[in-house]
């Protein structure tokens, strides 16, 4: 008998082709509409150039940094304290891609029509790729407006941080070519609850805005600890102060900033979070004193904002990745994604992402137009209301793609685990959700204005009855003010789902908007893939396969 003959068990065959080198730009028809309908279209040539590096080599460079997390090395081989975290080559790369694509900066550098629409793409294309490298280059871009606010300090550390150039060299800030920017706020005794910290800040010399202190205290998560510099809150005797605290003294040497231990963490592998200590610390202080926390609240406003972006884009690499396998995928004879079921729950997912990606575009537009009044007080509240719900719906939906692909969804040679284990964290970091919901509450109640802006942009429905009857009982919810805060979860929901529907009808898809508002507005179905009858859902589905182009 010829054994060698039974060698080969079987043909692999009924498998897609792989998705590696794909235009994430180019492939997503709705992106490539929400950035022209808010004034990006300018941007259309980068974000096809950006969106054929992050589907192929980017993409790569993901995988690589998540399977080689960072290190932290302490000591070096002489026993001298060093406090550095290694990362892997890959990290390098995404970061020096990012920085060069200006999403740390473009927005400040190029303030036109359509720059903060276009940075959002950029981050959202980027973030499919690698979502760990994101935290960073959020923050230095977010930092902006809290140091224009202290102009000797921002004369020294503005050219460096709006540089498109990536350097991630441990130097004094006057000898590098660009610089990354952290943030260390809370603490071990009270997390979101900062008026509970403990860190102390004692001046150097006269004190004041601007002026030299020294910092004892901890932070119990400090994001991405190998930063140039970080934004950090610690008490004075006038209050809570906020404040930029550097890797390195002014005379060279390295500041009295020691890491504790990297935090091991469910998902975010390629970025590292720390414990840190203070021990004397040099900083400078950021704006006025004891008003630390509207300070860094510029900065924490727009964290929020990429939280949204952040959330949306992992929901459209889900997207992206169960689409392209069903579209390919045989079960009992047939496509996939020709099987009426599977066409429910992939149409479903189409609605949930491009919802997202409409309230986060127009998001972008209201921060483009910062002089705007009612423009302003839109995204004052939209920050709040989109960390929530967008932020809450991308684990929901980057697990019913793991079940469109089965199996073949849970192993880590997909993506699909990575986005899961990343989806979290965009609802828990700058505040988790009740926290949003009550900071929706504060600014309808306690801020003149908002609440009217809010009504203005909904409008009375855009002759849709549905949305009308939404928007009349919201204004019924929200002039019931008995036990508004236990409702605020439900409240907050219901604005999002509101704005997120006059958005999609204004754009004028009606395949779209009808969809959104037959299965959104109608309490239909609780899980995805419980579309009521007569949906387009062949279009829908074709709206968001990749096509390759």
């Amino acid at each position: 008998m010829n054994l060698h003959a039974y060698a080969e068990t079987h043909d692999v065959t009924n498998q897609v082709p792989p998705l590696d080198g794909a235009n994430l730009y180019r492939q997503d028809l709705p992106l490539q509409e929400w950035v022209r309908r808010y004034q990006g279209e300018w941007a259309d040539q980068a974000l096809s150039e950006y969106g054929e590096l992050a589907g192929g080599p980017l993409m790569q460079a993901g995988f690589l940094a998540n399977e080689n997390k960072p290190l932290f090395k302490s000591h070096d081989r002489y026993g001298h304290r060093v406090d550095l975290v290694e990362f892997h080559p890959a990290y390098h790369e995404l970061m020096t891609a990012g920085i060069s694509a200006g999403i740390t900066s473009a927005p400040w550098t190029d303030p036109r029509a359509g720059a903060q629409v276009a940075r959002a793409a950029t981050m959202y294309l980027h973030n499919q790729a690698e979502a760990g490298t994101s935290c960073p280059m959020t923050m230095t871009f977010a930092c902006i407006p809290a140091l224009r606010l202290q102009s000797d300090v921002a004369d020294v550390w503005l050219p460096k941080i709006l540089s498109r150039q990536y350097d991630p060299r441990n130097l004094p800030i006057e000898q590098k070519t660009g610089a990354t920017i952290g943030m260390a706020m809370t603490e071990k005794q009270g997390g979101t609850d900062v008026r509970a910290n403990t860190t102390r800040a004692y001046p150097a010399g006269i004190g004041g805005p601007g002026q030299a202190y020294e910092l004892v205290g901890h932070k119990w998560f400090c994001s991405a600890p190998m930063c140039d510099a970080f934004l950090t809150l610690a008490y004075t005797d006038k209050g809570l102060c906020c404040f930029l605290l550097p890797r390195h003294r002014p005379d060279g040497t390295r500041n009295q900033f020691y890491i504790q231990r990297l935090k091991n963490k469910l998902g975010n592998w390629a970025n590292a979070s720390s414990e840190v200590e203070f021990r004397g610390a040099h900083a400078w202080m950021i704006g006025e004193e004891g008003r630390g926390v509207p300070t860094i609240i510029e900065m924490v406003s727009l964290t929020r904002f990429d939280c949204m972006i952040g959330s949306s884009s992992l929901m459209r690499q889900a997207l992206t990745q169960a689409a392209h396998h069903c579209a390919y995928r045989t079960v009992g004879g047939r496509v996939l994604a020709d099987q009426p079921l599977m066409q429910n729950v992939l149409a479903d997912l189409a609605l949930e992402s491009e919802a997202a990606l409409a309230l986060t575009m127009r998001m972008g537009k209201a921060l483009d137009n910062p002089h705007n009044e009612q423009e302003a007080k839109f995204a004052r509240l939209v920050t709040a209301i989109g960390k929530y719900w967008i932020c809450k719906r991308a684990p929901a939906i980057i697990n019913e793609a793991q079940e469109c692909l089965g199996g073949a969804g849970y192993v880590e040679e997909t993506i699909l685990p990575r986005l899961y284990r990343e989806a979290p964290v965009n609802s828990i970091w700058e505040g988790s959700g009740n926290v949003q919901c009550l900071d929706v509450l504060r600014a309808l109640s306690k801020e003149a204005g908002v609440l009217e802006a809010l009504f203005s942009e909904l409008g009375d429905g855009h002759g849709d009855a549905r949305l009308g009857a939404h928007i009349e009982r919201l204004k019924r919810d929200f002039r019931d003010t008995d036990d508004i805060q236990y409702r605020a979860r439900q409240l907050t929901e219901d604005v999002a789902v509101a704005l997120q529907a006059k958005l999609l009808l204004e754009a004028g898809n009606a395949t779209v908007s009808d969809a959104f508002m037959a299965s959104r507005l109608a309490g239909h179905g609780r899980a995805f893939g419980t579309l009521p009858r007569g949906i387009e859902v062949e279009q829908l589905v074709a709206r968001s396969t990749p096509n390759h182009g």
